[in-house]
């Protein structure tokens, strides 16, 4: 039986994504495998709204059937094109969905999301800044 492949959502710091590289990059420096994905949001309110219910049934469904293009997950969601379009883009940009040409693929058996409840001092970047970014897609 195949171990399950999952993907790990945080939130936290430059600083935290910063340490698992490290940590990472030491252990696969010593011979051992290393086999995690990780995705850093950095606060809570854009982990959130990016796995927003509607995101999550995507993901769940790209993961089951595949999709041969985003007209064609739409249509199989019965949502509107340009809503599914930008929710694709959304999950795209934070490496939740990948796209090989037209077709989608959520390849995750398990997203895993953690909060640190932890205050770190560090470097963020300001909230409004990722916003931008997924309003660009």
């Amino acid at each position: 039986m195949r171990k399950p492949n999952r993907v790990q959502v945080h939130v936290g710091s430059l600083d935290d994504m910063g340490r698992r590289f490290s940590s990472a990059w030491s252990r696969a420096a010593t011979g051992k495998k290393v086999d995690e994905t990780h995705v850093t949001f950095l606060d809570i309110k854009t982990m959130l709204d990016t796995l927003s219910p509607r995101r999550l049934e995507m993901l769940k469904f790209v993961h089951q059937w595949g999709a041969g293009s985003i007209k064609e997950l739409a249509v199989a969601l019965d949502r509107d094109y340009k809503n599914v379009h930008h929710d694709v883009c959304v999950l795209e940009s934070a490496g939740l969905l990948l796209r090989e040409g037209r077709k989608l693929h959520a390849p995750w058996d398990e997203v895993s999301a953690s909060v640190s409840l932890t205050v770190k001092t560090g470097r963020h970047v300001a909230p409004e800044a990722v916003h931008s970014a997924q309003a660009a897609c």
